[in-house]
């Protein structure tokens, strides 16, 4: 049986009941796969859920806040992704009388929608025969075909999509051909496969050569680039703090923080540094120098790592249009800064 026939068969007898596969609503399906580009699928049902009970349509997506959506994407990470969500959903409602694009040429107009989603989009919910190329999809033909190149190369991805491509002219389903090859990779081609028990085993490449455990071949990884971020926390008498949005085109664009000092060290005595006495001039107050604390933690991102302290200081002074800390869960703060709240540190 041809490989696209028999993965065809496999999926229909082991696909998993997930709630984006309950129709082929083109919105359900934007939605579940711009979580799922940096989301597991076992974490990414719960997301999936609470932002469509949040937002069920894209016209209430279209009407919301930035903020709101901001919110309910928060412990999702790479917030980018809500904010094209939001603004790609004005788009539709506003320039294209709220109807979704219906060809992967449309699709990959949108903002925030890269190949891979106009793929996954056109053929599950408009039957174009467009072949989906990701992580899962990736190591499975890479496997399969023997393929000794780097994955993360143009070159590589262009071959992979080209073997994608036939395979999926072969088949009446296109959709349901994606989604069989991201589930076969998924559950049964994963970086520790099975591959004694697996079903292509007599035909795949990697396994007749024994390199399974080398494909896909990766380049090493680049350093993770170090970071040390100094969050200056003032409470005044009454309680009430300091909070900025973060307005740099960086990680954790439009969330709020406590004014951020950055440095390119470890710093040791806050109270030392010029940006530090500059920032206390500003704000027009005084600190008690006995009144301070200090919170340190590790934040590991995909190629940077995050060294944060968290300098908690007491001023004499009320702060003039401070934020109450009993309402900062109102605030839409990246995951280290929700930590530290809600350890209750100050």
């Amino acid at each position: 049986m041809p490989l696209e026939n028999q993965l065809l068969k496999w999926y229909s007898i082991n696909k998993r009941d997930l709630p984006w596969r309950k129709n082929n609503d083109p919105y359900s399906v934007w939605i579940s796969e711009i979580i799922l580009q940096q989301t597991r699928v076992s974490s990414g049902i719960q997301y999936y859920k609470n932002f469509m009970e949040r937002f069920p349509n894209i016209e209430k997506l279209s009407t919301s806040e930035e903020s709101h959506v901001l919110k309910a994407w928060q412990g999702l990470g790479y917030y980018n992704r809500a904010i094209n969500l939001h603004k790609t959903s004005k788009e539709i409602i506003n320039n294209l009388n709220g109807k979704f694009p219906s060809t992967y040429r449309d699709l990959i107009k949108l903002k925030g929608v890269g190949d891979y989603t106009a793929s996954a989009i056109s053929s599950i919910c408009f039957n174009e025969f467009n072949p989906v190329v990701d992580g899962n999809v990736m190591r499975f033909l890479t496997r399969y075909n023997g393929i000794k190149e780097p994955i993360g190369s143009k070159k590589t991805q262009n071959k992979v999509k080209e073997i994608g491509k036939i395979l999926i002219n072969k088949t009446n389903s296109p959709g349901d051909f994606n989604q069989a090859m991201m589930e076969f990779g998924a559950l049964i081609c994963t970086p520790f496969p099975d591959c004694d028990s697996c079903i292509f085993n007599s035909k795949c490449k990697a396994y007749r050569k024994n390199i399974v455990g080398k494909l896909p071949f990766k380049l090493k990884k680049k350093k993770a680039r170090k970071r040390f971020f100094n969050y200056i926390v003032l409470v005044d008498p009454k309680n009430k703090t300091i909070i900025e949005k973060r307005i740099k085109k960086d990680i954790w664009f439009k969330l709020d923080q406590f004014p951020l000092i950055e440095t390119n060290y470890k710093v040791d005595n806050i109270k030392k540094i010029s940006s530090f006495k500059k920032f206390i001039n500003s704000q027009n107050t005084l600190i008690k120098t006995n009144a301070f604390s200090k919170y340190n933690t590790k934040h590991v991102l995909s190629h940077q790592v995050l060294y944060i302290s968290f300098y908690i200081f007491k001023t004499e002074k009320d702060i003039p249009l401070g934020i109450d800390l009993s309402g900062l869960s109102k605030y839409n703060f990246p995951v280290p800064i929700n930590n530290f709240i809600n350890k209750k540190l100050f």
